[in-house]
């Protein structure tokens, strides 16, 4: 029988594992379809190559597809992301000459302890002209938010006190080490390439900013999963078939075998086998310490799209855009994520469905609870933001009125 071939959009970046896996480990082709993958090294392009119908789907950054159907930057296209590729999974690497001023000792640093340490930097460079720079790998990129929500909650002012700009994940490290930035946020596994190579200390991992935090998705043209909702099924299917599989420690080193190829990532396989095992490597010729749940893409029904997250990041964008919130774009913007997709491609699977779409964001401050669920036991953890603010989606007017 002929297999129904999809196209999906990526760049090099351990949280394109899963596509990677399904078509590598035999699961696409299980429910009926031969993946095809088109690496690239811009955020940008994959969102191009997907809105001109050169691929089917992209691994993408959660907030491009949200900017993409809000217009932000070009026309509006209607998208959809019904199946999320993974939570946190990336870290702030500091240049080294930057570490040895805020940093000490040889662990992670405290966002609160290592905030007014920058801040004191940055206020000082600032008020010469030599304003401290970071790169982050898009505009519309949750490294972008959450990086710019560590630094606004510590009192640093982004685009006033420190600049950001942005560089592919693929060069930060040569960014660092030419000295354009002095700091960088992105995936993995780049900085563990920019630790190894001697260029940058990695300071903090994103999930210290906020334990849950949405990050890569799978992303599609919404008349796409119209005309093929029967091959958007199988592929989550298929997706998560490669969760599970993925997140199995026997499976680890053969995986990141498959990842570290120059088809895929092209690195180094010592820097991808740490990221996939929650190990990561704070300067160059250290031991790796063990942040858990440093990467996060199945367990607590991870891929499950929730709406509320897709509001957060709305509530990001109107905050750094500058724009006026509009209840009209929130509507939009979390109609982007589609949880109804996602139960109706796994009912009758062994996935836990939550029963609600939408969720407080950064209130589950106890290891875990039970939520309610249609299918399957649900259990969720952890998910607070570093300053302990919560996120209500029904209320983003007021949770950005509240913002420092």
């Amino acid at each position: 029988m002929a297999l129904d071939r999809v196209r999906i959009g990526f760049l090099p970046l351990v949280d394109a594992a899963l596509p990677i896996m399904a078509r590598e480990r035999g699961f696409a082709e299980a429910e009926g379809l031969e993946i095809e993958l088109v690496r690239d090294m811009t955020w940008a392009t994959v969102r191009d190559r997907l809105l001109y119908g050169h691929t089917d789907a992209a691994h993408m950054v959660a907030p491009l597809a949200i900017a993409t159907a809000l217009g932000r930057g070009r026309p509006a296209v209607a998208m959809a992301v019904p199946f999320v590729l993974g939570l946190n999974g990336n870290a702030i690497t500091l240049s080294l000459p930057l570490a040895a001023e805020v940093l000490d000792g040889d662990a992670l640093g405290d966002p609160v302890v290592l905030g007014e340490r920058l801040k004191a930097v940055a206020v000082t460079r600032a008020a010469v002209g030599r304003r401290l720079r970071f790169g982050v790998v898009h505009r519309y990129s949750s490294h972008n938010y959450m990086l710019r929500y560590w630094l606004a909650a510590v009192g640093i002012r982004p685009d006033i006190d420190v600049e950001i700009v942005t560089t592919s994940p693929t060069f930060a490290a040569d960014a660092l080490a030419a000295g354009e930035v002095d700091g960088i946020c992105v995936g993995e596994p780049w900085n563990g390439v920019a630790v190894d190579r001697g260029v940058g200390r990695i300071a903090l991992v994103t999930a210290q900013v906020w334990q849950r935090g949405v990050e890569k998705v799978l992303a599609m043209r919404e008349a796409t999963l119209a005309e093929r909702s029967d091959v958007v099924h199988r592929l989550i299917r298929a997706l998560h078939a490669a969760a599970a599989q993925f997140v199995d420690p026997d499976t680890l080193e053969a995986n990141a075998a498959i990842l570290s190829r120059a088809d895929y990532l092209d690195a180094p396989v010592d820097a991808v086998s740490r990221a996939i095992g929650d190990r990561v490597r704070l300067v160059k010729d250290a031991v790796p310490i063990h942040v858990p749940d440093f990467m996060f893409q199945y367990r607590e029904a991870a891929n499950f799209p929730w709406r509320s997250q897709a509001a957060w990041l709305y509530s990001q964008m109107v905050r750094w855009d500058g724009t006026p919130f509009s209840a009209q774009e929130a509507d939009v913007a979390q109609g982007v994520f589609r949880p109804d997709i996602y139960r109706a491609a796994l009912a009758g699977s062994d996935a836990p469905l939550p029963n609600a779409s939408s969720k407080l964001e950064g209130a589950i401050g106890a290891d875990s609870i039970g939520a309610g669920s249609t299918q399957g036991r649900l259990i969720l953890g952890r998910d607070a933001f570093f300053d302990r603010r919560a996120f209500d989606p029904e209320d983003i007017e007021g949770y950005l009125a509240g913002l420092p």
